[in-house]
């Protein structure tokens, strides 16, 4: 019988002797069957061992099967911040504020306990450095060069901007210009902030006739520009050249670049002049800022005689540590929260606030292309101002006491009633120029920063 043939027999001949018909199709379900059962319990096992060792739900499981998806893995967390660059101060302040707190009882018992010799001497009481036996020398009058002053090159005029400190170090070197160019300085103008809105002028603040007579035989200084000098300009003090000064600018920039234009014209401006000229100059141009500033540069009569008001009261206040108390000056305002881009603990509400204070004062500056705000960089490089929290902290840490009468000297404090109500409770005989004056003391100087 050929192969051909074979192939064409029936199946029942193929079928062992003996054999059942319908017995080989209930075999394979039987196989079929316990191979899945045994692959389910296989699959099973593998899962339970996975979370049994940690794999946890982020393990991804290997499926040949074209039905189950892979699990994805599960995002890493993020990197914690790097030590320093979190405001933290106020939960340090309350982990250490019980410990604080015990100190309170001092303030009740000081007078009792004074004439005691188990009463802790405040700081204020003990001095913490041995004297030299070297008095403190002034510097000013070794350094200075009197001579007869020769006839001078033209007119002087600078706009100071910023705030009252860096007004005054902008008078502070506008005399050193002047001086540089033989130049008769005018009384300088003050820059309209947009914070503070004061439109004081340099007679609300300073003492000018005094500030003239001191200089007197260093610079020439006067009020005003003479008439004649006004009308070549039309009495418009902005057509008078402004000659724009990058910051901290060498004295020898000021004779090569700014003196060819005041022999030229007779007059010339410089708007803005902060921190427009170097800190290292020559030994005698240093000590002429010495002069304006230690000596020259007096507070306008109303000022003073507040002042020395405010002074005796802050004494009297003081008799726990006989007349003596700390003055600080906290740098908290707004503005300058926002100009050093930094964070703290007042999250979207403070970031919505800073970001319009930014804009109100600055228009763009930081929104400019290529300006990256780091807080936190800002933060660890030691950039960002001190809250009055951090303040009184690092006050209790030098060692003084709730005893301390603390005068604080600022502008409008950030959130105040948020950042100064710390301060207060670790210094309570805290006092403000609000708290020791009356309020028709005050009102003289409504108008402007005092």
């Amino acid at each position: 019988m050929s192969l051909a043939a074979s192939m064409r027999k029936p199946a029942a001949a193929w079928r062992r002797p003996g054999a059942r018909g319908g017995g080989g199709p209930r075999r394979r379900g039987v196989v079929v069957l316990l191979l899945a059962l045994a692959y389910a319990a296989g699959t099973l096992m593998f899962l339970l061992a996975g979370r049994l060792s940690g794999g946890g739900p982020g393990v991804e499981v290997a499926s040949s099967s074209p039905l189950q998806r892979p699990r994805r893995h599960a995002a890493p967390p993020p990197s914690p911040p790097q030590p320093g660059s979190v405001y933290r101060s106020h939960l340090v302040f309350e982990r250490l504020w019980p410990s604080m707190r015990d100190d309170a009882t001092l303030v009740a018992s000081a007078s009792s306990l004074s004439s005691s010799a188990s009463w802790r001497r405040s700081m204020l009481m003990t001095s913490q450095y041995q004297n030299s036996g070297e008095p403190w020398m002034p510097c000013v009058n070794s350094r200075l060069i009197r001579s007869e002053l020769p006839p001078s090159n033209g007119y002087l005029m600078i706009e100071a901007n910023g705030g009252l400190n860096q007004q005054r170090l902008s008078i502070c070197d506008a005399v050193a210009v002047a001086s540089l160019l033989n130049a008769i300085l005018v009384i300088p103008t003050f820059h309209l902030n947009s914070v503070w809105r004061d439109a004081s002028k340099f007679g609300d603040i300073f003492d000018e006739d005094h500030f003239i007579e001191t200089l007197r035989e260093h610079v020439r200084v006067v009020k005003k520009l003479p008439e004649d000098v006004l009308l070549r300009f039309n009495h418009n003090i902005s057509s008078i050249p402004n000659m724009r000064t990058k910051a901290y600018s060498s004295p020898n920039h000021y004779v090569q670049k700014v003196l060819p234009k005041l022999l030229e014209l007779g007059v010339v401006r410089i708007a803005p002049f902060s921190n427009r000229l170097a800190q290292s100059v020559p030994s005698n141009i240093q000590a002429l800022r010495c002069l304006v500033n230690y000596h020259a540069l007096r507070f306008a009569e109303p000022i003073r005689n507040l002042a020395e008001d405010l002074v005796g009261r802050m004494m009297k206040k003081s008799y726990l540590t006989g007349g003596n108390y700390v003055s600080v000056h906290l740098r908290f305002e707004e503005d300058m929260v926002a100009f050093s881009c930094c964070t703290y603990d007042g999250g979207l509400k403070e970031k919505t606030e800073m970001d319009n204070a930014r804009e109100r004062s600055w228009r763009g500056k930081f929104r400019r292309h290529g300006q990256v705000i780091n807080p936190e960089a800002n933060r660890r490089d030691g950039k960002c101002p001190l809250t009055p929290l951090e303040v009184g902290m690092m006050l209790r840490g030098m060692g003084f006491d709730n005893t301390t009468s603390l005068y604080v000297a600022s502008g409008k404090i950030y959130n105040s009633e948020k950042y100064m109500a710390p301060l207060g409770q670790m210094f309570p005989l805290l006092a403000t120029k609000d708290s020791l004056a009356l309020p028709e003391e005050l009102a003289q100087f409504k108008m402007g920063s005092l």
